[in-house]
């Protein structure tokens, strides 16, 4: 199992938390490669979760940004993102570990919602800490773990966001090993992590290649997605990373004003350590770590995946940045095109594709990952109307 990206990765961690990395890890060697556990994933990816996910094409979208756009529909899975093929996974791997609950952090509440839906489709508990910032903004996906028999935890210190969801959520984790597994939401954090949540995700981008395949007899020119941690666009890339295909992921810029906070470590930061890993960080010159922000409670995290800073740095992918207006038009863009509601991860994408539509040549085909619906963020987008009508 690798543990480094180039020099990203790593297991950072305090010497408590090594067993059960150990265990994971021993676990995964056991059951991934097993045909039984696969069999049952498949099974329910297939028939509870809703896969595989459709590759629709956005006629009337395309025709107004002048090439050919299509979506990789993860909206349309049981509980409206991506989080629940990296839920679902770890679960019944959980499961098979002989723990009885999931323990896991969530901003946006998605990742939440996934973990307390499979938890009670596989018959265990969960707890999930959630900033109070993210508590209050995401008071819909708060009540809908509450709904699923999920505890949720406020965490209402530090920045109340996801940075300290994820503090207080390894802290359990040391406590309550020996019969919890730490679900973790995104493709970061110490090995193997990474690697764990990278292999659940990547059905999206192995479906996607093989309709590209099926729909034009190629790959498309171009992937996009949103970056926070990283999970659904390393999902997107995952496939496509030895072809000959542009990929970006574009990661949130804030307000877009200078010196306001971000969610762009890639962009704006340097290497740094969180969460157990060596990553990209927005962190200050003596190394502490800077408040981030988004419009998107999932994009409000200051550091990233490893995978993702690796393939910054050798050039394989590039990173973009789309600031909170630009988040909302492509929200807005997408409604009033395609009947289409985007959450505002993935609006990200959207809108940097308005942004730089006029330096992609006209006959592209360009695949946008839409990570979530918008469900969840109709609050936050209505009170920001004349930002997206101005």
């Amino acid at each position: 199992m690798k543990a480094y990206y180039g020099e990203f990765g790593g297991q950072y961690v305090p010497e408590t938390l090594m067993p059960p990395l150990m265990e994971l890890e021993e676990a995964m060697d056991v059951h991934l490669a097993d045909q039984t556990f696969q069999s049952e994933l498949s099974d329910l990816l297939n028939n509870y979760a809703g896969r595989p996910t459709p590759l629709t094409l956005c006629p009337t979208l395309s025709k107004e940004l002048g090439f050919t756009v299509r979506l990789k529909r993860e909206d349309l899975l049981h509980t409206g993102s991506h989080k629940i093929n990296n839920a679902l996974g770890q679960a019944l791997l959980a499961q098979k570990m002989g723990k009885t609950e999931l323990v896991a952090e969530t901003g946006a509440g998605q990742h939440g919602v996934a973990v307390a839906t499979v938890a009670a489709r596989l018959g265990l508990s969960a707890t999930i800490f959630m900033g109070s910032v993210d508590v209050e903004r995401q008071r819909m996906n708060v009540e809908r773990m509450r709904l699923l028999g999920a505890k949720v935890e406020s965490v209402s210190h530090g920045t109340q966001t996801l940075k300290d969801a994820i503090n207080e959520a390894l802290r359990y984790w040391i406590v309550n090993q020996k019969t919890v597994h730490y679900c973790f939401g995104t493709a970061a954090g110490p090995h193997p992590f990474p690697s764990l949540v990278r292999g659940f995700q990547s059905i999206i981008s192995l479906e996607a290649r093989d309709a590209y395949q099926k729909i034009i007899g190629r790959s498309p020119d171009m992937v996009v997605a949103a970056v926070g941690g990283g999970s659904n666009s390393i999902g997107a890339f995952a496939h496509f990373i030895p072809l000959v295909v542009d990929l970006v992921g574009v990661e949130a810029a804030g307000t877009g004003e200078e010196g306001c906070y971000n969610s762009a470590p890639i962009n704006l930061g340097r290497p740094g350590i969180l969460h157990g890993q060596r990553s990209m960080l927005l962190q200050t010159a003596s190394g502490q770590v800077l408040p981030s922000h988004s419009i998107s409670a999932g994009l409000d995290y200051p550091s990233v995946g490893p995978e993702h800073s690796y393939l910054h740095s050798i050039g394989r992918v590039r990173y973009g940045l789309a600031n909170d207006r630009e988040a909302l038009e492509g929200f807005s863009l997408l409604a009033r095109t395609e009947g289409i509601l985007p959450a505002l991860e993935p609006s990200h994408a959207l809108g940097w594709l308005i942004t730089n539509q006029a330096k992609i040549p006209p006959r592209s085909e360009v695949m946008v990952c839409l990570s979530g619906r918008g469900d969840k963020d109709l609050d936050i987008v209505l009170s920001h109307l004349d930002a997206i009508k101005n």
